[in-house]
C-alpha cells in the first residue's frame, strides 16, 4: 500500500546507492527528517531497509540514485514488492548543494527531497525482460569490437616498423587479405627480431579473427531478439541490429514509462533548444540526453540522406529554404525518433491502466 507524496503523513525513502553500501534517509510529506539508515548491498540488506522503512508509516515511494548500476538490485527488490520507485538523479555540485557538504546521508536526502519535490518522476527501467538480454548482449559485442579494433590498428603499426620486403608485402593489402596474410606467417625459433615480428603478427591475426567468430556470434543473437522485440523497427530503412538494439535499451523493457514521443526525443538528445535572441528566431542542437542513442539516430540520418530518395527530398528543400546541413540533420533527427518512438510503442503497447 502506497500513499500520495503530497500527503503529510506519507513516507518517502531516498536511496544513496554504492558498490557495498547504501544510505537510506526517510522523510515525510512535510518534508521532516525521519531517520536514516546504512545498509550492506545484499538480498539480506534490501530486506533490512524494507523493515527499517514500514517503522515509519505508509511508504509513497522510494527514491533510488543509479537504478541502472549499484542501485539495479535494489530497485528490483521494491519492485517485486509493490513498491513505487522513483529514478533519481546525482545531486547537483554547483550552488547551495555545495556550500551544504557532502555525504552519503546528505545524498540520500537530497535523493528523498527530490521525490518530495517533484523533481524526480522517472521509472526505472523494469531490467527482468528480452530488452535486458539485448543490453548484456550488446555489451559484450561492443567490447568485442573494441578489442578487435585495438588489435588491427596495433598490427598495421608493428607492420610499419618491418623490414622493406615484409612490409611491401603487407601493406597493401585490404584488412581481411592482411589478417589472413599474417595468419599464415611461418613462425620458427623466436632467436631474431625479425622472427619476433612473423611470431606477433601471426598471433595478433588469429586474435583478430577470433574476435571476428565472437561478434559475428553476437550479432546473430542480438538479430534474433531485436527482431522478436519490434520487427517492424528493424525492418525500418537505414536501421539495422545494432541500432534497433540501441533503441530498445533507451526504452527498456517497461517501454510504457516513456509516455510521449517528446518525453523519447528528449532522452535520445535530439529535441530542439530555443537559442533566439532579439531579431535572432532559431533553435540550437542539444548536447544531453543519451548519447549512444543520439549516435544511433545520426548513423540513420546519414543511411537514408544517401539513399532515401524522401529523404533527399526533404534535403533538397530544405537547403532552399536557407538552413545548413547541421540543422537539417537536427530536423532528421527528430523526425527518426518520432518514427522509432511509434514502432515501438505499437510492439509493446501501453498497459489498460495507462491508456
Amino acid at each position: 500500500m502506497t500513499q500520495s507524496t503530497t500527503d503529510p503523513n506519507a513516507v518517502i525513502i531516498g536511496v544513496d546507492t554504492h558498490k557495498d553500501t547504501y544510505a537510506a534517509v526517510a522523510i515525510n510529506g512535510l518534508g521532516a527528517r525521519l531517520g536514516d539508515r546504512i545498509i550492506p548491498t545484499t538480498q539480506a540488506g534490501y530486506q533490512q531497509l524494507l523493515e527499517w522503512a514500514k517503522t515509519f508509516g505508509v511508504f509513497a515511494a522510494f527514491g533510488v540514485e543509479g537504478t541502472g548500476s549499484y542501485g539495479k538490485g535494489l530497485s528490483q527488490f521494491l519492485r517485486r514488492q509493490g513498491l513505487k520507485v522513483v529514478e533519481v538523479s546525482r545531486p547537483c555540485r554547483r550552488g547551495q548543494q555545495r556550500l551544504q557538504g557532502k555525504d552519503d546521508l546528505l545524498d540520500a536526502e537530497d535523493a528523498a527531497r527530490q521525490v518530495l519535490a517533484g523533481q524526480a518522476t522517472a521509472t526505472p527501467k523494469s531490467s527482468e525482460g528480452g530488452v535486458e538480454m539485448i543490453r548484456i548482449l550488446k555489451a559484450a559485442r561492443d567490447t568485442a569490437v573494441k578489442a578487435q579494433t585495438q588489435v588491427i590498428v596495433a598490427l598495421k603499426v608493428i607492420i610499419v616498423t618491418a623490414d622493406a620486403a615484409l612490409r611491401a608485402q603487407l601493406e597493401s593489402l585490404s584488412t581481411p587479405q592482411l589478417v589472413k596474410a599474417c595468419a599464415q606467417l611461418e613462425v620458427g625459433t623466436l632467436d631474431t627480431p625479425m622472427a619476433t615480428m612473423r611470431y606477433a603478427l601471426a598471433a595478433m591475426a588469429k586474435r583478430w579473427t577470433q574476435l571476428h567468430d565472437e561478434i559475428e556470434t553476437h550479432t546473430q543473437h542480438l538479430t534474433t531478439l531485436a527482431q522478436a522485440a519490434a520487427p517492424e523497427l528493424v525492418q525500418a530503412f537505414g536501421i539495422g541490429t545494432d541500432t534497433a538494439a540501441e533503441m530498445l535499451i533507451t526504452f527498456g523493457d517497461n517501454a510504457e514509462r516513456v509516455h510521449s514521443e517528446a518525453a523519447f526525443a528528449k532522452m535520445c538528445g535530439v529535441c530542439p533548444i530555443p537559442a533566439s535572441s532579439g531579431k535572432t528566431q532559431r533553435h540550437r542542437l542539444n548536447r544531453g540526453g543519451n548519447r549512444q542513442a543520439n549516435a544511433a539516430l545520426f548513423r540513420v540520418v546519414i543511411v537514408r540522406m544517401r539513399w532515401h530518395q524522401p529523404t533527399q527530398d526533404y534535403v533538397a528543400r530544405r537547403i532552399a529554404q536557407g538552413l545548413s546541413k547541421r540543422e537539417i540533420i537536427r530536423c532528421l533527427k527528430r523526425y527518426v525518433a518520432r518514427e522509432i518512438y511509434h514502432i515501438i510503442r505499437k510492439s509493446t503497447p501501453l498497459p489498460k491502466c495507462l491508456t
